[in-house]
């Protein structure tokens, strides 16, 4: 790529033959070689020599000229034959030399068959010295050329490339550039100025080394992503071979691809809806997809066994002996009359559907919701699988309390980790058939927290307008629930939302009765706890005295879970004193027998106690009736008055009590002054010495206005100074002008008041139809009043005053 320095003056017109250059253009101080087989190519150089012999020259002159389309350029080279031979193949061939820029002038005519035109000299010369912006324009050039070229490996070119001074021949120099158009080369040869043709040759060498790095970069990643698929290829195709030797030695012969043919037949033969049967296919074609290390392919399989083993068709025959429930029911439950009907109802119902061939109506069936609400341990769990054994149909318990995110309802979406379906597909699925008995367990103990409102997720499980369409969050394919029957239980009917509430069919458990629990302890609770003993039946026996007193002095309850403890505990001792040889079996278990294997009763009732140790012994104490989280209760509520010379004045509330009870407390008060006269109290007490009044039992919260009469009672008692009779309980709002309103839970209170030992009850008389809940047992061993007005309360409640022994009670 060197070049030499030309003896031709500038501006010299010259006549020379033109050798045009088909595509091709050649730049001054490039040596070209030069077919001579070619007739235009060797007419120019015959043309030349002859010219030169003429002249005398030693080196023929010829015009290379680019030839475009038949079109010549404006500017050529003035060319130098240097030599005349053979070329590497043999062909004659010259070698000429550019010398420099020639601008064409008019055609002219020759010696030879050449095409001869006039052209004139041109001068591209920079004079010395070279300016600052030029030279470090020369050293740009000559460091993106030397980087190139050592691209190429053209080491000995880098070499003769920077040993070029002249910025002509620099530019120039470009030319041997294989990446450069020939458009790019007319345009390097027609520019004259010498500086502007360097910065028109860098600016092309610049612009191709930046498309050359970025095509080796794209190179590099393409080559990086070949070799990554080739290592990984290869890695599979060992990974193939060690599980394809793991599946011989085990004895199992499938492969991804066999897996998945599997799957694909496992759903074609599975008996699916055909909605569900789609979707599961649609997910085989993904699975055949994926690759075996995908995460993908491992939540598609999850996916396909949890819809394959989905019993999306199994249904249990219901059993429709109407009879044979009952009896069923009444053999493992107790009394629960209420709760027998309903079921017994629903039964009997769906047996004249089914026969009237109203199984199905509009895609749903006749699913049913009940919620049974009562205090612990009164069997709403155990119910639940009476309720499935009477209708011969599977029976799967949901756990809800403390539940709080709503993804255990409904589902996680497959896209997290470890994706769930929610309990009650879950449920489903473990029950073996679409139509169980679900026991949805505790639903008022249900939060919500940030992860959702379990509740609210429920709404559309427990309505039997819109369960048949029942879509889980993880299976995302409809899911038919309107055919399982559920049952939720609660304790406490305020904490079920109103929502959830509406959509369930309320049936109130309000606890056993004595009887009751008589005959669950003898029937179901004491043969279960000798077995847990390791006692035969003969060895042990329970009378029923001793089952009674357990029952009402050992225990005080709503349901049987203290009673089944209490027979627990008794036959422990009985048990442990008999391998210590204190006592022989068989024994039989009086109630005088009781207090020395488990100790004394707890809950002894006032009617048992000495006259002088009963609450009601001063005036000033009465007796209420309330109902509790745990069922009916016996509430006491006790009266003072204020020394006179303490000063205090006013009414004073004290037993952690709600708003509305301090509301009735000064209800009772004014009802009290503005009727003492009438009453034959001293209600100027009232005026001038403060009024305490108290519940007992201070750390549990109390609310409700069904204390009024017993307040009214219990002040009335005070100032009276009579006694409240020890039998009497009551309960019942309390109006301005006396009227007894009504309240709720009547069957729970007289419950509560026969377990007490309470003999009397006065009630509303708006509340005497509730008597008809009540069990007759109880009624008969109750002397009910029902009142309308607090007058009638204090004639019933309060025993003849006694002079001289009577202390009306003081506070300090």
């Amino acid at each position: 790529m060197a070049t030499e320095s030309t003896s031709y003056s500038s501006n010299t017109t010259l006549t020379l033959p033109v050798l045009p250059l088909d595509d091709e253009v050649v730049l001054p101080g490039m040596v070209v070689p030069f077919d001579l087989s070619d007739a235009e190519v060797r007419a120019a150089v015959e043309a030349a020599q002859a010219a030169a012999r003429s002249e005398g020259d030693s080196k023929p002159k010829v015009l290379l000229v680019p030839r475009i389309d038949g079109t010549y350029a404006a500017t050529g080279v003035l060319g130098t034959v240097e030599q005349v031979g053979r070329l590497s193949d043999g062909d004659p061939g010259a070698l000429i030399r550019g010398r420099s820029r020639v601008r064409i002038g008019a055609g002219t005519t020759g010696p030879g068959g050449a095409l001869w035109v006039e052209g004139q000299k041109l001068d591209d010369s920079v004079p010395e010295p070279l300016p600052g912006a030029v030279t470090e324009l020369v050293k740009e050039y000559k460091a993106l050329a030397t980087s190139w070229l050592k691209k190429r490996g053209a080491w000995q070119v880098v070499d003769r490339v920077t040993q070029i001074d002249d910025v002509s021949a620099l530019a120039d120099n470009s030319g041997y550039s294989p990446f450069l158009t020939v458009q790019q080369k007319i345009e390097l040869l027609e520019t004259e100025d010498a500086v502007a043709r360097l910065k028109l040759a860098t600016a092309q060498l610049r612009e191709h080394l930046a498309e050359q790095d970025v095509a080796e970069t794209i190179a590099k990643d393409v080559q990086e992503g070949v070799d990554k698929q080739q290592r990984e290829f290869l890695l599979r195709r060992q990974l193939d071979a060690v599980r394809k030797e793991l599946r011989e030695l085990n004895g199992d012969s499938k492969d991804s691809a066999e897996e998945s043919d599997d799957y694909r037949a496992r759903v074609e033969a599975a008996d699916l809806p055909e909605k569900v049967r789609e979707a599961a296919l649609k997910e085989v074609d993904k699975l055949e997809r994926a690759s075996d290390q995908s995460p993908e392919g491992s939540w598609i399989r999850t996916w396909l066994d949890t819809v394959l083993e989905l019993p999306w068709n199994e249904r249990t025959e219901d059993a429709y002996d109407i009879k044979g429930a009952q009896e069923i029911l009444d053999a493992e439950h107790a009394g629960l009359q209420d709760v027998k009907e309903r079921i017994t109802e629903y039964l009997a119902v769906r047996k004249r559907r089914a026969d009237r061939g109203l199984g199905v109506v509009g895609g749903r069936r006749g699913g049913a919701v009940l919620a049974l609400v009562g205090p612990p341990g009164v069997g709403k769990t155990s119910l639940g699988e009476s309720v499935a054994h009477a209708m011969g149909r599977k029976f799967v318990r949901v756990a809800l309390g403390g539940v709080r995110d709503e993804a255990e309802i409904r589902g996680h979406r497959r896209t997290y980790v470890g994706a769930l379906p929610g309990r009650i597909v879950r449920a489903v699925k473990e029950a073996g058939s679409m139509n169980p008995v679900v026991l949805l367990d505790e639903i008022d103990k249900v939060g919500s927290d940030f992860r959702g409102d379990p509740a609210a997720a429920l709404l559309e499980v427990l309505d039997p307008a819109q369960n048949h369409t029942f879509r889980d969050h993880y299976l995302e394919v409809e899911l038919d629930l309107s055919d399982v029957v559920f049952l939720a239980t609660a304790n406490v009917l305020e904490a079920i939302p109103e929502a959830l509430l509406d959509r369930m069919e309320l049936v109130r458990l309000d606890g056993y009765t004595e009887d009751e629990k008589i005959v669950i302890a003898r029937d179901h609770l004491l043969p279960r706890q000798l077995d847990r003993a390791g006692l035969e039946k003969d060895e042990v026996t329970l009378d029923e005295s001793a089952l009674r007193k357990l029952a009402g002095e050992y225990t005080r309850e709503a349901g049987v879970r203290n009673l089944e403890r209490s027979v627990a505990r008794l036959l422990r001792k009985v048990a442990a004193q008999h391998e210590l040889g204190e006592r022989e079996l068989p024994f039989t278990v009086t109630d005088e027998d009781l207090r020395d294997l488990i100790g004394r009763p707890h809950h002894v009732p006032e009617s048992a106690q000495d006259p002088a140790e009963r609450r009601t012994a001063v005036p000033g104490v009465a007796t209420g009736l309330a109902v509790t989280g745990a069922g009916g209760d016996v509430l006491f509520v006790e009266a003072s008055l204020a020394d006179p010379e303490t000063g205090a004045s006013g009414l004073t509330l004290t037993g952690q009590l709600g708003d509305v009870m301090k509301e009735s407390a000064q209800i009772a008060l004014s009802f009290l002054r503005s009727h003492g006269a009438e009453l034959e109290l001293p209600v100027a007490d009232l005026k001038d010495r403060g009024v305490h009044i108290h519940f007992p039992a201070g750390a549990v919260p109390k609310d409700g206005p069904s204390a009024g009469v017993t307040m009214t009672t219990a002040l009335a008692s005070l100032l009276s100074g009579r006694l409240v009779r020890t039998d009497v309980a009551m309960t019942g709002e309390v109006s301005l002008t006396g009227r007894v309103l009504p309240i709720g839970g009547v069957k729970q209170k007289l419950l509560a008041a026969h377990r007490a030992g309470i003999t009397t009850v006065i009630i509303p008389k708006r509340n005497e139809p509730d008597l008809d809940d009540v069990p007759a047992e109880v009624l008969e061993k109750l002397d009910v009043h029902a009142v309308t007005d607090v007058r009638q309360v204090l004639e019933l409640a309060l025993a003849e005053a006694t002079v001289g022994e009577v202390k009306v009670p003081v506070a300090a």
